[in-house]
């Protein structure tokens, strides 16, 4: 008997059944022309929202705007079906009424870089298609089993994949211990991103979780520690944030177990109050 495949996570690639491949083509494959179109003015609406965001690894927008260019772009989607107006709206809300998937997922796209995007039933469709290459179209549909997207397997595949593609150097996050079961990795990636915890995405936090923080431990425990220079560039860390002995390693080590024994893998109101302490954590790092 095969077992049942567990739960998916947030963001996670629905599977296309035979019912989602017939509800997209019922509903949305007579036309893909239009459905590019729909996107498309979509995005140019977010375009508009977006275009005065700061610089992403020091070029212009819509470099490195993936994430921002997805929500945006999911949000209007949404506020639109609501009322849908004109062919291709009022397909997409049949669509979702008789089960169709809509949803934003997010994972590494042809093993080169992680990627947002949008799930349509049996289609993947790329709104920031052109926020690495910005020489690329701005928005990519496809079948999803012809996209490349797939879940992030564990830390050791989010490793890789941030050191090819954000050319990060990554450490053990011994900076904040409380913090360490749901964000374990520290990445540094000069001239792309500011130095910061990995990773704060739904996604990210569920894997953690999942098998009760024994990834994270494993890299607490055996990754490179933050350098003495990285240290001190963050040590606007909240107070009760740092590690309260000269051992992090061993306080990171152990808040892991802790919050297994404690069930919080199983209490969102735990992860909650972690990321909250993220934030102010983040809000003090920017600040200072």
């Amino acid at each position: 008997m095969t077992p049942p495949s567990p739960p998916l996570l947030p963001q996670q690639t629905a599977p296309v059944d035979d019912r989602q491949s017939a509800l997209t083509a019922r509903h949305l494959g007579g036309d893909g022309g239009a459905l590019h179109g729909y996107f498309m003015a979509l995005r140019e609406e977010s375009d508009r929202a977006l275009a005065g965001l700061p610089p992403a690894g020091g070029k212009p927008y819509p470099y490195g705007r993936c994430e921002e260019i997805t929500r945006d772009l999911f949000a209007r989607l949404f506020q639109r079906l609501a009322q849908p107006a004109g062919p291709v709206e009022r397909a997409l809300r049949a669509f979702v009424e008789e089960g169709g998937v809509l949803q934003s997922v997010w994972g590494v796209l042809r093993d080169q870089y992680f990627q947002n995007a949008l799930q349509v039933g049996a289609l993947y469709v790329d709104v920031s298609n052109d926020t690495v290459v910005v020489t690329k179209p701005k928005v990519e549909i496809l079948p999803i089993e012809a996209s490349g997207l797939v879940p992030v397997r564990d830390l050791d595949h989010f490793r890789q994949t941030a050191e090819r593609y954000w050319g990060a150097t990554l450490y053990a996050n011994h900076l904040a211990p409380t913090l360490a079961p749901l964000l374990p990795v520290l990445s540094v990636s000069p001239g792309r991103l500011a130095p910061g915890l990995q990773s704060a995405c739904d996604y990210m936090i569920a894997l953690m979780c999942r098998d009760r923080f024994r990834d994270a431990e494993r890299w607490l425990e055996t990754g490179p520690a933050p350098p003495a220079d990285l240290a001190a560039c963050l040590a606007a860390i909240p107070a009760d944030l740092r590690p309260l002995t000269d051992q992090p390693r061993l306080e990171a080590v152990a808040a892991c177990r802790r919050a297994r024994e404690a069930g919080c893998w199983a209490d969102p109101d735990w992860r909650t109050a972690r990321v909250l302490d993220y934030l102010r954590l983040m809000r003090g790092v920017v600040g200072g």
